[in-house]
């Protein structure tokens, strides 16, 4: 397949000391669902939004189909789509009228427009629901609106910004079978960002671990599991005793680590090595409170690479909220 969309040493500093994107380099292949993972203030809006031409890249280069994203801006906002975070429909305007508003703005031909409306609120199952006005809609109405907005021009790229945040489960799968659709349907190339892992997992056919600006790790969801190598035993051992050599040597275990109290052994074979892990411990004296045997996900992925979950890493994100806080104020600035 084709690199559609080639990033090369991207970076954004805001107010000259966040570095909020820093020097990541990636490609999207054609036909791909591409995914950035990673907690909220990663990163992940900030990369969307230079890639779509809101943002003016600090340094480093993006080309979508080949177009610059600085240079060409006005070729690249044609040819793509874009989903955003944050809801922009008009509460005041019915469904069917956002629409055409949308139209509008990317001229669509009018003689063309009214069967592309038709055929999008089709396809996101709001036809019954297009003349209603859109205050009325719950919040999952909404997101598939956007979703229809974003393909009124028929883009060859679509960019997804959390698409399910805030949603119940139930509304976050039909969105996920809208995306779905895109792709095995319609062809299309979609670049998607989440903090959630099941999401991730489910439509990704490749994803980018980002943390703190950068990328730690890509490849199918399947590959970065596999490369854990093993199940993962996590256990509570009390006592000031390091039990992490101890454990290390146990047999088929792959390696040990510990942080305080809390041991993570990464083992073949979870059920197998279990029993001899913690005979381990008891025999060196040590007293397991709590034991766990987790199956490889991309949380744990998550925590290879980063030294965190992303649970965890979802509650530090002080740097990363004056990243958001700065990118807001350029945002009302260019208003």
């Amino acid at each position: 397949m084709a690199a559609i969309i080639e990033v090369r040493d991207l970076v954004k500093v805001f107010d000259k000391t966040i570095r909020a994107v820093d020097g990541v380099s990636f490609d999207v292949q054609e036909g791909e669902i591409f995914g950035f993972l990673g907690p909220n203030g990663a990163g992940k809006s900030t990369t969307i939004n230079m890639l779509v031409t809101l943002l003016k890249p600090t340094s480093g280069s993006a080309l979508v189909m080949g177009h610059d994203v600085m240079k060409e801006a006005d070729v690249v906002r044609h040819i793509i789509g874009l989903v955003p975070q944050d809801l922009t429909v008009d509460d005041d305007l019915s469904g069917r009228e956002n629409m055409m508003l949308q139209a509008d703005l990317y001229n669509v031909p009018k003689k063309d427009a009214k069967e592309r409306i038709d055929n999008l609120l089709g396809l996101v199952k709001l036809e019954d629901s297009a003349d209603r006005m859109v205050k009325t809609y719950s919040g999952g109405m909404r997101k598939r609106l956007e979703l229809a907005e974003g393909l009124i021009h028929r883009p060859k790229i679509l960019f997804l910004d959390e698409p399910t945040l805030g949603l119940d489960i139930q509304t976050r799968t039909t969105m996920w079978e809208h995306i779905r659709d895109l792709k095995e349907k319609h062809d299309m190339t979609v670049f998607m960002t989440t903090h959630y892992l099941d999401e991730a997992d489910s439509l990704c056919d490749r994803i980018g671990i980002i943390d703190h600006g950068k990328i730690m790790a890509m490849d199918s969801p399947a590959t970065l599991k596999k490369s854990l190598g093993g199940d993962v035993i996590q256990m509570s051992i009390d006592g000031s005793v390091d039990f992490t050599s101890i454990l290390g040597a146990v047999p088929n275990v792959i390696e040990a680590k510990r942080e305080g109290s809390e041991y993570r052994v990464k083992v073949l074979k979870g059920e197998r090595e279990m029993v001899q892990v913690l005979k381990a411990v008891s025999d060196g004296g040590g007293q397991v409170t709590n034991v766990s045997l987790q199956r490889p996900n991309l949380d744990q992925v998550f925590l290879e690479y980063t030294g965190k979950s992303l649970r965890d890493a979802e509650q530090m994100g002080s740097m990363d909220k004056g990243a958001r806080m700065a990118q807001a104020r350029q945002n009302r600035r260019r208003r």
